[in-house]
C-alpha cells in the first residue's frame, strides 16, 4: 500500500544569520546617489527655515536608491515608475490623513498600502529596497497632521525632489553609457572562471548559470545593438561555451576579459562564433510574461495577505500598549516579509539586531543633532550614506544606520525628548517583529509547491523546443540562440522557485528528484548546443 506523505515542519536558522559579508560592487553608487538627491532639497528647506517639509521631499529623495543595476534606457523607465508609485502612495496617506484622525482607520489604510507595495513591487521585480521605502514613507505621513488645502503643495514638493533623483540616478551614463551591462558581463566572465576552476564546488554552477542569465536579461534591456553591447555579447557567448564546456575553457582567459570587457574589442572574432554577430537580442516574451503571471498570483495569495494582516496587527498591538507612533511597528513588520519564512525569520533576528544597535547610535549621536537644524541635517546625510554603505554586507548592520536616521527624521517639525523616542522605537520593534513573524507561520504559503510544478514544466517545454530548434536546418540564425536564452531563464526561474518553497516551514514534499534530474537535462542540452555553435564556428573560421 503507497504511504501518504504528509506536510512537514521545517527548521529555522540562526547560524549565519547575523554574518558580515563582502560587499557589493557597487554599493557605493546608491549611498552616494542618495545623498547627492537629499542634500539639496534639504539645505534648501533649512535655508527656508521649512525643515517641517523635510519628509515630503525625502519621499521623492528616496528614489534614488532603486534601479542602480539596471541599464540606463530600462533605468529610465524604471525610474520614472518608482517616482510615479512613491507619489501616487504618498497622496492616498496624506489625504487620509486629511480626512481622518482616527488611529485605527490610519493603521488599516498603511496596512492595506503596505500589502500593495509588496505585491506591486515583487510582480514587478523592482528592489533592493523594494516595498520597505514606499511603506516607511507612506505609513509615516498617514500620522502627519494635514489639511486637504495642504496636499498638492506637499505632492508638488516630492515630485520635484523625485524628478532631481531621477537625474541623479542617469548622470552617470552621460560618461559612461554601457556601465550596467559591462559589469553584469564581466560578473558573469569572472562566476564562470570560478566554476572553471572548481566545478564540483556545491552551487557553483547554477551561481555561473545565474550570473550569465542576468547578463544576458540586462543586455537584451540596454536598448539599441550598438558595436559595445555586440562586443559584450560575444563575450557572453564565450561565457555560454565555457559554462557548457568548463574542461575546455581558461579561466585565466575568463578573468582577463572580466577586467575590462569593453577592451576586449580586438578579440571580438575569438570571444564568440562569427553568426553570433547577427544574432538579434530579443527578449523570449512567452517566458517573461509566464514568470510575472506567477509572481502576481503568488503575491496576491498569501504574500500580500501575511503583509495585510502582519501590518495591521502590529499596529493595533502598538495602539493597544499606549506607542504614539504605531506606523513603526507596522513598518517592522512590513520589513520582515520575504519571499519564504526561513528569509522572513532571518530578516526577523536582522532587524530586531540591527534596531537595537541603532537605539544605541541614536542615543550616542542625538547630544550632537541637537546643536541645531543645521547639525540635525547633516547628521540625517551622514547616516543615509552609512545605511546604503553598510546595507549590502548584511542588513543588520545598514539598519544600524536607518534606524538612528528615522529617529531624526521625526525632529525636523521639533526637537523631542530623546528617552520618549528610544521606549517607543523599542516597544514597537519587538511588537513589529513578534507580531510580524507570527503571521508568518499563521498564513502558510501553499502556492509555492505549486509553482515548483509550473516551473518544471516550462522548462521540459523550453528544452523541447531548443532541441527542435538545433535539429531545424531551416531556423533563422537567431533562433536558437534566442531559444538557449528561454531555456536558461527557465532553469534559472525554476531554481529560485524550488528553493522559495523549500524555506518554507510546512510544506508538502516537494519533487527534488525530479528537479534535479530536469536541471541536469536542461544544463545537458544547453551545454551540446553551446558546443555545436562553437565547432560550426571554427569550421566556418577553417
Amino acid at each position: 500500500m503507497r504511504s501518504v506523505r504528509h506536510p512537514r515542519a521545517r527548521r529555522l536558522p540562526l547560524s549565519g544569520v547575523l554574518r558580515v559579508n563582502r560587499p557589493s560592487e557597487i554599493w557605493f553608487k546608491p549611498a552616494l546617489s542618495v545623498v547627492v538627491a537629499t542634500a539639496p532639497p534639504n539645505l534648501t528647506l533649512l535655508a527656508l527655515h521649512r525643515l517641517d517639509l523635510a519628509i515630503y521631499t525625502m519621499a521623492g529623495s528616496l528614489c534614488a536608491l532603486y534601479a542602480h543595476h539596471r541599464p540606463y534606457a530600462a533605468r529610465a523607465r524604471t525610474l520614472a515608475r518608482v517616482v510615479l508609485g512613491m507619489v501616487a502612495g504618498l497622496a492616498v496617506a496624506l489625504v487620509t490623513a486629511a480626512l481622518t484622525t482616527n488611529a485605527v482607520v490610519l493603521v488599516t489604510v498603511g496596512a492595506l498600502l503596505a500589502a500593495a507595495q509588496k505585491a506591486l513591487c515583487d510582480a514587478s521585480r523592482i528592489g533592493p529596497p523594494a516595498n520597505v521605502i514606499f511603506t516607511f514613507v507612506t505609513s509615516a505621513a498617514l500620522f502627519m497632521p494635514q489639511s486637504l488645502t495642504q496636499v498638492p503643495h506637499h505632492l508638488a514638493a516630492a515630485a520635484v525632489a523625485g524628478a532631481w533623483s531621477w537625474l541623479v540616478c542617469m548622470a552617470p551614463g552621460l560618461p559612461r553609457p554601457y556601465g550596467p551591462e559591462r559589469r553584469a558581463t564581466a560578473h558573469a566572465l569572472n562566476a564562470v572562471a570560478a566554476h572553471v576552476e572548481a566545478p564540483e564546488r556545491p552551487g557553483s554552477r547554477t551561481a555561473a548559470a545565474t550570473a550569465v542569465h542576468t547578463a544576458w536579461q540586462t543586455l537584451l534591456a540596454a536598448g539599441h545593438r550598438t558595436e559595445p553591447r555586440r562586443v559584450l555579447a560575444e563575450l557572453l557567448t564565450r561565457a555560454d561555451v565555457a559554462l557548457a564546456a568548463p574542461a575546455e575553457a581558461h579561466p585565466d582567459r575568463l578573468r582577463a576579459l572580466a577586467r575590462d570587457p569593453l577592451a576586449a574589442a580586438h578579440l571580438r572574432r575569438a570571444a564568440a562564433p562569427p553568426e553570433s554577430a547577427a544574432e538579434p537580442l530579443d527578449t523570449p516574451r512567452g517566458h517573461r510574461r509566464r514568470r510575472l503571471s506567477w509572481s502576481a498570483l503568488d503575491l496576491l495569495t498569501p504574500l500580500a495577505v501575511r503583509t495585510a494582516l502582519g501590518c495591521a496587527l502590529a499596529g493595533y498591538a502598538s495602539l493597544a500598549i499606549g506607542v504614539g507612533r504605531p506606523y513603526w511597528a507596522l513598518v517592522t513588520a512590513a520589513s520582515l516579509y520575504q519571499a519564504n519564512l526561513t528569509l522572513t525569520w532571518s530578516r526577523g533576528v536582522q532587524r530586531v539586531v540591527g534596531n537595537l544597535a541603532g537605539v544605541l547610535a541614536f542615543a550616542a549621536l542625538v547630544p550632537l543633532a541637537h546643536l541645531g537644524p543645521a547639525a540635525l541635517v547633516l547628521c540625517c546625510l551622514a547616516l543615509a550614506f552609512g545605511a546604503e554603505a553598510l546595507i549590502s554586507r548584511n542588513y543588520w548592520l545598514g539598519t544600524v544606520c536607518v534606524t538612528p536616521m528615522a529617529l531624526l527624521v521625526t525632529e525636523f517639525v521639533r526637537f523631542e525628548d530623546p528617552g520618549e523616542l528610544i521606549t517607543d522605537r523599542l516597544s514597537d520593534t519587538v511588537v513589529g517583529a513578534l507580531v510580524g513573524l507570527l503571521m508568518a507561520v499563521v498564513v502558510t504559503n501553499r502556492r509555492a509547491g505549486d509553482r515548483v510544478a509550473g516551473a518544471l514544466a516550462v522548462v521540459e517545454h523550453a528544452r523541447a523546443h531548443t532541441l527542435r530548434t538545433a535539429a531545424d536546418p531551416d531556423a533563422t540564425p537567431g533562433a536558437l540562440p534566442a531559444a538557449r536564452r528561454a531555456l536558461a531563464a527557465a532553469l534559472v526561474e525554476l531554481r529560485a522557485v524550488f528553493d522559495t518553497a523549500s524555506g518554507e516551514w510546512w510544506q508538502r514534499a516537494l519533487p527534488s528528484e525530479r528537479v534535479t534530474h530536469v536541471e541536469q537535462a536542461g544544463h545537458r542540452t544547453l551545454a551540446a548546443t553551446a558546443q555545436r555553435r562553437s565547432q560550426a564556428a571554427e569550421g566556418a573560421r577553417a
